[in-house]
């Protein structure tokens, strides 16, 4: 999969973050060159640290209940999934309500 983000991603000329939990798989030589060859910026958890990954696990977590499994995707395109991802996560990041930001947002 990396390998075929990375021939997409030459043409665009785009280069996104890939981020990561400490598995040994994202550690092996051959994974770092890969990401390094593509000028690709690597992130991963601290150590012992897994609040790092919690966003990254909460948000997938969402995505998968309320995006992936509530419908029939075998019909759907590449392209007409990349669409609706985007949609998801525009809705997610400017309309989604984020009970956990509640106390710190100002009353209206």
């Amino acid at each position: 999969m990396l390998d075929a983000a990375i021939d997409k991603i030459a043409v665009s000329g785009e280069r996104p973050l890939v981020h990561s939990d400490r598995g040994g798989h994202y550690r092996w030589p051959g994974w770092l060159a890969r990401i390094a060859d593509a000028k690709l910026v690597r992130s991963m958890s601290r150590k012992r640290c897994s609040p790092d990954n919690a966003a990254c696990e909460g948000f997938f977590g969402r995505l998968k209940t309320e995006m992936i499994f509530s419908r029939d995707w075998l019909s759907t395109t590449i392209e007409e999934f990349a669409k609706h991802l985007d949609i998801y996560t525009w809705w997610c990041n400017e309309i989604r309500i984020k009970s956990s930001l509640a106390a710190c947002a100002a009353p209206r």
